[in-house]
């Protein structure tokens, strides 16, 4: 291991690439746990407020990005603008939110994979998806950025065919089925899995130091990512739900909630052994793992940061001398990741994620404020539209939504607030 710098390879169409790659394993699973709280309507409410809010932030982000081009993200704005203790804050969240999204992905992957191959168990796929992309991403982020690529083409693809199978067969009266049943309470409750849909994106942010020429090309990445994401959000939002309600693709036929919501919609169209049923099984999985894949190399790149300037012990913070890829904090990655995934609690996973993510977002918009201010100076090759408007209506709506998630799911916050205040004591105490 060497503390070599991290390889500039990637360009405006890899980035493009890991933008959706990272966020459209949302469009397959997850999402639809939040009609459970919400029905069609809260959660519909839910992902508007929630489109708000990424447009607003993704383009604010994108100011940092580009001004600020290094693989800790979020950590080194924040620090920038608020020095250490905040910068820890943010950058802590922000592992948080990329360490605890995987394992919910890996569990819906050995949920898919089971569909095609039941005599394979959840969890065994889910390990051996964990080992397998843990060992690509250290062997190079060209290869896995191309991988990546590949694979995110191919679920795009199918999220297209999904919505071209299903929207014929819509039907208002499916759509409208008992849509708020739980109220404004339930609209709140629907926030986490809305964000579900988008969370992640924020990662293009941390491989600009291994973009050709970030100050040009990570904007573009951002934005063909989000309009890109936006589209197909609202597409199968409205196909799934639309062929026989939002209750067919919460729940299973045993009652319980499904990490698969897409195979059962197409499941009221045509029987499992039809073409278009395992191909999107065969290519739904692509989806899962471009999303699995891509939040595995951008928390590698947050916790490789961590640990080069000494917030994390030192040996997460140095890249493998061949391939010149941050190996250890992959490596470390993995084996949290892998013990959180066996609890098998998705819905709760995710809820964490999001805390982190919208602690990342919050945050985040303070240091766009607080940098024109202190730092009207600095170059920023792209500068946020209407500005101070859009940072502020980000941090607003991410505020918002964290006071929402408090108020459902007070314990995961009791947890969450939790593991940031222990390690920032461990911060503090081992910082002097």
């Amino acid at each position: 291991m060497t503390h070599a710098v991290l390889k500039r390879t990637l360009t405006p169409l890899l980035l493009w690439g890991l933008g959706v790659g990272y966020v459209i394993s949302g469009m397959y699973f997850g999402w639809n746990l939040g009609l459970e709280k919400g029905g069609t309507l809260g959660m519909a409410m839910a992902t508007v407020l929630v489109i708000i809010l990424y447009s607003c932030f993704s383009f604010s982000y994108a100011e940092l990005a580009c001004a600020i081009p290094k693989a800790g993200g979020a950590y080194d704005y924040a620090e920038r603008a608020f020095k250490k203790d905040i910068g820890f804050i943010t950058g802590l969240a922000q592992i948080i939110e990329f360490v605890f999204a995987p394992p919910a992905i890996a569990i819906a992957i050995g949920a898919y994979f089971h569909l095609a191959f039941p005599e394979v168990s959840v969890m065994f796929t889910a390990i051996v998806v964990y080992l397998l992309f843990t060992a690509l991403n250290i062997y190079g982020i060209n290869a896995a950025a191309n991988f990546e690529l590949v694979v995110t083409i191919l679920a795009v693809g199918e999220l297209l065919l999904f919505s071209g199978l299903t929207l014929p067969h819509f039907s208002a009266s499916h759509f409208t089925q008992n849509p708020f049943p739980n109220g404004w309470t339930g609209a709140f409750a629907a926030i986490p899995f809305a964000i579900w849909f988008f969370l992640g994106i924020e990662g293009v942010a941390n491989v600009a130091e291994e973009t050709i020429n970030p100050q040009k090309d990570i904007i573009k990445g951002f934005g063909w990512a989000l309009l890109t994401l936006v589209v197909l959000c609202v597409l199968v939002f409205v196909a799934s739900i639309g062929i026989g309600g939002w209750e067919s693709i919460v729940y299973a036929a045993n009652g319980t909630t499904s990490d698969s919501p897409l195979p059962m919609a197409l499941g009221h169209i045509f029987a499992t052994d039809h073409l278009f049923y395992k191909l999107l099984i065969g290519i739904g999985l692509f989806g899962l793992v471009a999303s699995f894949h891509g939040l595995l190399l951008a928390s590698g790149r947050a916790t490789f940061e961590f640990g080069k300037i000494g917030n994390a012990p030192h040996f997460l913070g140095r890249v493998h001398s061949k391939f010149q890829t941050p190996a250890n904090a992959l490596i470390f990655n993995a084996l949290i990741g892998i013990l959180i995934l066996c609890t098998g609690k998705t819905d709760q996973i995710i809820i964490i994620s999001v805390f982190g993510a919208l602690s990342l977002y919050a945050l985040s918009m303070l240091s766009v404020l607080k940098l024109r201010k202190a730092e009207p100076h600095l170059k920023r090759p792209f500068m946020v539209p209407f500005y101070p408007f859009t940072p502020i209506v980000a941090f607003v709506l991410s505020l918002v939504c964290i006071v929402a998630l408090c108020y459902a799911y007070g314990v995961l916050a009791i947890y969450y607030f939790g593991i940031l205040l222990f390690f920032y004591l461990l911060f503090k105490i081992f910082k002097k």
